[in-house]
């Protein structure tokens, strides 16, 4: 569940241009962070929805910074935004183990290059 969390996350969500946005969400024995940097994003676009998730029964907590916080165990590169022409950089934080999911999900649906930590 945690995974299919996370994916949902990356279809939702995006970032404005020299900015990151800081994802947390919480519900019953979920605990998931990641972090996006923006690489081409348009700034009108970011603010407006594209780092704002809507997760039913989850506590969700969005911070606004300059870049991504150090400590993620893996990052997918150049990950493309929902079918969308649109960059990001995500950052995973939390469970090292689910890399194993979230590579393929970066290198086949997002075309972007996972970089373990």
């Amino acid at each position: 569940m945690r995974i299919a969390l996370l994916l949902g996350m990356l279809a939702l969500s995006g970032l404005a241009w020299g900015e990151a946005c800081v994802i947390h969400s919480q519900a019953e024995r979920l605990d998931v962070k990641i972090c996006q940097q923006n690489r081409s994003i348009p700034a009108n676009l970011f603010r407006s929805g594209f780092c704002q998730p809507q997760l039913k029964g989850q506590k969700v907590e969005v911070a606004f910074v300059e870049q991504c916080p150090i400590g993620a165990y893996g990052v997918c590169r150049n990950a493309r935004v929902g079918g969308m022409p649109y960059q990001q950089d995500i950052h995973y934080y939390g469970v090292a183990s689910d890399a194993a999911y979230l590579k393929p999900f970066c290198e086949r649906q997002s075309k972007g290059v996972w970089m373990a930590r």
